[in-house]
């Protein structure tokens, strides 16, 4: 039997959208070839060959262990906030590059008129 999914995707800006979906929200932030959500589960990035179907997906966070029987065991707490960083960094320099490659388009625009 099967199960019924759903999801819906906003567009806020190039580079920038929120997705929707029946196990919450979570917010993309990159390019074609190159981009980062964040979600409930987690940090998952994904860098790939545009067209190609090539990519690789790394990802942080949680599982549910609902697919799994792998059971978590409990790790240094120095090293959680080290990924934590390591993840927000990521981020943060995702978004950076997002607003720069937004305001030489805005820029490209306004310079037209």
């Amino acid at each position: 039997m099967g199960n019924f999914r759903f999801y819906k995707r906003l567009h806020i800006f190039p580079g920038l959208s929120i997705n929707i979906s029946k196990s919450g929200p979570s917010l993309t932030m990159g390019m074609r070839g190159a981009h980062v959500t964040v979600g409930r589960g987690g940090v998952r990035r994904t860098i790939g060959i545009p067209g190609t179907g090539i990519y690789y997906t790394s990802h942080t966070g949680y599982h549910s262990g609902y697919h799994s029987t792998h059971v978590e065991t409990p790790t240094d707490p120095a090293e959680h906030r080290s990924a934590e960083r390591k993840s927000v960094a990521l981020v943060i320099g995702v978004l950076m590059i997002v607003c720069v490659v937004a305001g030489m388009i805005v820029g490209v625009i306004i310079g037209k008129n």
